[in-house]
Parts: structure tokens; sequence; C-alpha cells
């Protein structure tokens, strides 16, 4: 399945998770991949997993919330393959959790910077790209935090929402140019951002299990197969839209 031959991706936050699961997506289905992550170790590995599966991929370090590596990620990319067909914006952190009261602004100051920040960097770079191109599609990670609230992360959920505002307004702005700019909105995910903690506190795996009426977890394939679809041409008349992808949490 070469839906994608031709195109060139790029994936933040894709040493593990979801960004590795979509990144190899992209790689096995004809795209010519650049694989984003402060991680190096589980970069170059997502890296070397794409090769093996016969795709073409180059691994590149990048803080999101960096402005000049954003920059220079976006120009190695121009500079390995010239072009930029797909954007996945997918970098971000859980952050702290406490209350409003009780958060420290060091913590909001972080969970801000990368997720929501980083999510706005990588578009100013990318879209200037696409710009020239006159074409791109552009995915950003989300959560159903960005649609509901959620107790003790004040932080996680104000950037979730910030994101899907700015999915939006990024959609508006670039429409009439041929660029479309969408968003995921997963559930709890199968990740090795949460894996930890279910390990600590294994009984909250059926707590968050029973939050989503489908009465399981998500997995990063399922994510991944979301973005493939918003980044293909079969969506080509999407733009502004923020997917839910969780197990009916959303629909209560």
């Amino acid at each position: 399945m070469d839906s994608f031959a031709g195109k060139v991706a790029l994936v933040t936050g894709a040493a593990s998770g979801i960004g590795r699961s979509t990144a190899l997506m992209f790689g096995t289905r004809g795209a010519k991949t650049v694989v984003a992550d402060i991680a190096v170790s589980g970069g170059e590995e997502t890296r070397s997993m794409i090769a093996q599966a016969g795709g073409e991929a180059i691994f590149v370090k990048a803080d999101v919330a960096e402005p000049s590596e954003v920059e220079a990620l976006v120009q190695a990319t121009m500079t390995a393959f010239g072009r930029l067909d797909c954007a996945f914006n997918n970098a971000g952190t859980g952050g702290a959790w406490a209350k409003l009261a009780d958060y420290t602004e060091e913590a909001w100051d972080q969970v801000i910077g990368l997720n929501l920040k980083g999510v706005w960097l990588c578009m100013k770079y990318e879209i200037k790209q696409m710009l020239a191109q006159r074409q791109g599609s552009i995915v950003n990670t989300a959560s159903v935090a960005g649609l509901v609230g959620f107790k003790a992360g004040p932080a996680y959920v104000a950037s979730k929402h910030g994101v899907v505002g700015l999915t939006k307004a990024a959609a508006l702005d670039y429409a009439s140019v041929g660029i479309r700019v969408n968003a995921v909105c997963p559930g709890v995910i199968h990740t090795p951002m949460i894996d930890p903690f279910l390990e600590v506190h294994p009984e909250m795996g059926a707590e968050y299990a029973s939050m989503h009426p489908l009465k399981r977890l998500g997995e990063a394939e399922e994510i991944a197969e979301a973005v493939m679809w918003l980044s293909s041409d079969a969506a080509s008349f999407v733009t502004g839209h923020c997917m839910a992808v969780d197990g009916g949490l959303t629909a209560h």
C-alpha cells in the first residue's frame, strides 16, 4: 500500500508511542520520512525500523520548544528530500498533575512550551515551506483533554484546548492556498508515556478503560491510522477538523 509514494512526511515525537507508529506507517506506505525527537536512541531506532521495513528515513534531533531547532528541522527535511508534504506535530508531554492552585509556574511553562508553543513553532516553519509548494497537510496531536475538561491537569488541558484552537485558526488562514490543517484527539492510549504510571498504579488501568464506552484503552496504531487518513488525498475536503479517536469517551 504505497498511498504516500513520492511524498515527504515529518513526524515529531517519533521516538516512541503514537509518533513512532505514525512514522512507521508513513515509511511503509511510501513516504520519505523525517523522524524527529529529542530522544536520540529512540529516534534512531524508529528510523532503523523504517529502513528495515524497506522505507527511507532520516532522524533529526530537535526540541520543538526551541525556535532555532524547529527551523533547523524543517531545513534538514528540505536538504534531505527537497520538499515537505505531510507534517504530524505530535511531540508533547503530560507534565505534572496537580490542582490549579497547587500547580507551579515552572511546570506550567514546561507543558505550555512543549504542547502549545511547540505545535505553533512547528506549523510556523512547516507552513513557510508549504506556501512555497502551494500544498501540504498538517495534523496536530491534541487530546480528548482538548475537547473536555479533566481534574488536576490545568496545564495539559489548557495546552490541548489551545492546540484545537490553533488548528482551526491555521486551517482558516491557509485553506485558500492548498494547505490543510487538522488534529487528532486521542483518548487514553497504551504508550510509554502512560505505561510507567500503570505499572505503579495497575488499578488505574481498569479505571481508564471504563472511561471509554468501548471499555478499553486505545492503541498507538489506531491513532496512526487516523493521522494517515487526515494526511491523505482521501481527506482532501477536510480541514479545521479535530477528530476524536477516543473509544466514545467524548460522546457522553
